[in-house]
Formats: structure tokens, C-alpha cells, sequence
């Protein structure tokens, strides 16, 4: 098996930012802010650093954050490794990009993508290392033509590694991005995976950067699609209550938020996935018959859309 390559990982890593970040403001028209943070060691618990690329208050996008991070320690603490107990008091690093892309418009959907690298190490001891990551989307409006795209790109980027690898992570994402407290889907799901290495690190790290560069193939399309449709208070009103359901997923229950905030991670960069305007409201449920209302019994069920 070949041994892991950290600093090749990197170079991938900060390639696929640059190259996501010129292609969303390509459709924007304006620039991301660039945040470059360090965190030296003996400041805390994590060391390292990374990249925040920042868009706020754009044409297209009302938020958008694309990061970067590099971020090592030692002895990871036993919560942090509660899925793989064998690493806890190792040393360890962790590197990945991640984004969130919130659009003004409501009928565009919002989007999350993650490719990251984890590996933990101890004298003595063979390493632990794992490749995790996925993309999925979170619509307002649903487009079934839209779905189909998404879903579809998915299925193509992990098409070369093996015939299962889609239908096991499709439903993976789709039982993963659950909000278990309001028994529904947070979106139309994509693929998610976690902890994997069984290909190796040459083709496991092969699969990770098909993954990362089908994403502006998934998601740009439906951007360009979307961002100039005509809509109203009514349809701002929805995308910030179902933006609601995007929040208590990500502080609830998502895994690199709680790991990012649990190590002691930097905040401003864990959180930058967080929506500008959300709203909640007490026991509400949309109209039958309304487009809100399909939303739900259309699109925010688990589906074979390819």
C-alpha cells in the first residue's frame, strides 16, 4: 500500500478552492474576501492553519464561503474520536475543503460540498488514515430536472471506482442529512462517506479528487438556471424558514461541526456555513397544493433519481 502523502493531499486541496472560487465568481461578478488564518502551536489544543474564502452580499449569492484548512494535534481527546475509539491519544491532522453556498434567490438551491483527509498516528503503530467528504443539495423550490442533473453527476464521479460505490454513499447522504427531531430529509440528499481507505490511498485519493472536481459540474448549472428567476416575499419568506432546518442539522448533528468545535477549532471559519437570514415559526406547515407544499412531498423524500 502506498504510504500517505499529506502534502500531496494539500496541493490538491488548495487547487480545488482556487479553482471553485474563480468559477463562482465568474456567475457572481463579484470577489471572494480572502481570511488566510494561523494557529501557532502552543496556542491551544490545534495547531495549523488555513484559507476562509468569503462572499457576502453578492449579486448571486447572498452567502458564500469556500475554506480550506490544515489543522494538527496531539492527542486527539476520546469525544472527538468517538466513531474510531483505537485513535484516541494519538497524534493527529486533519485537512479538507469545505463550502456552503446560500443564493439570494430562492428558487436557486443551496449546496454543500467536503473533500477532507484525516490521519492519526502513534510510535510504533501503523497510521490510521481515512478520506471522507460528499456533496448534496438543499433546494427551496424543487426542479426534478434539477435533481436528475445532480444526482446524475454524483453517479459519474464515482462511476470509475466501482458500480456500488454510488448506491451505497447515495444512501449514506440520505441517512446522514436527517433531522432526526423533525423526521425529514434537510435536503434531496447526493452522496456522503466517511472513514474510507478500503481502495488504498492511491485510489482512494483518486475517488476524493473526482468527487472534488465534479462538484462546479453538479452545481453551476443550476446556479446559471436559477439565479434570475422572478420571485417575491413569498418565496424569501420559505427559503429563510427552511434555512432553519439547514442551521439545527449543522449545530445538532453534523460531524466535522461538532469535531471542528470540539478540538477547539477556529469558530469564525467551522461556522461560515451558517445562512445570513433565518427565520422559525411555531408549528407551521405550508398549504396543500402550494409549490412549499410539494417541496415536501415531492423532493424531501429519499428517491432513486437517476
Amino acid at each position: 500500500m502506498t504510504t500517505p502523502s499529506t502534502a500531496t493531499v494539500k496541493a490538491y486541496l488548495l487547487d480545488l478552492q482556487s479553482r471553485i472560487v474563480e468559477a463562482l465568481e465568474h456567475i457572481d461578478g463579484q470577489s471572494f474576501l480572502t481570511d488566510q488564518w494561523e494557529r501557532p502551536h502552543g496556542a491551544g489544543p490545534i495547531a495549523g492553519g488555513g484559507i476562509s474564502r468569503i462572499l457576502e452580499e453578492g449579486n448571486v449569492l447572498e452567502r458564500g464561503g469556500v475554506g480550506f484548512s490544515h489543522v494538527s494535534g496531539a492527542s486527539l481527546p476520546p469525544t472527538a474520536a468517538a466513531n474510531r475509539p483505537e485513535i484516541a491519544g494519538r497524534n493527529w491532522e486533519a485537512m479538507g475543503v469545505s463550502l456552503v453556498l446560500h443564493p439570494r434567490n430562492p428558487y436557486a438551491p443551496t449546496s454543500h460540498m467536503n473533500v477532507r483527509f484525516f490521519s492519526a498516528t502513534a510510535e510504533g503503530k501503523e497510521p490510521v488514515w481515512w478520506f471522507g467528504g460528499g456533496m448534496d443539495l438543499t433546494p427551496y423550490y424543487g426542479y426534478e430536472e434539477d435533481a436528475k442533473h445532480f444526482h446524475q453527476v454524483c453517479r459519474d464521479a464515482l462511476a470509475p471506482f466501482g458500480s456500488g460505490l454510488h448506491p451505497r454513499f447515495k444512501k449514506w447522504c440520505d441517512d446522514y442529512f436527517y433531522l432526526k427531531h423533525r423526521k425529514e430529509p434537510r435536503g434531496l440528499g447526493g452522496i456522503f462517506f466517511d472513514d474510507f481507505h478500503e481502495l488504498g490511498f492511491d485510489q482512494s485519493f483518486a475517488m476524493i479528487r473526482s468527487v472534488g472536481d465534479h462538484f462546479i459540474d453538479a452545481y453551476l448549472p443550476l446556479l446559471q438556471r436559477r439565479k434570475d428567476m422572478s420571485y417575491g416575499e413569498r418565496e424569501r419568506d420559505f427559503q429563510a424558514y427552511r434555512r432553519g432546518r439547514y442551521v439545527e442539522f449543522n449545530l445538532v448533528f453534523d460531524r466535522g461541526t461538532l469535531f471542528g468545535l470540539q478540538s477547539g477549532g477556529r469558530t469564525e471559519s467551522i461556522l461560515m456555513s451558517m445562512p445570513p437570514v433565518v427565520k422559525w415559526r411555531y408549528d407551521w406547515t405550508p398549504e396543500p397544493g402550494t409549490p412549499e407544499a410539494k417541496l415536501y412531498s415531492d423532493f424531501l423524500v429519499p428517491k432513486d433519481w437517476v
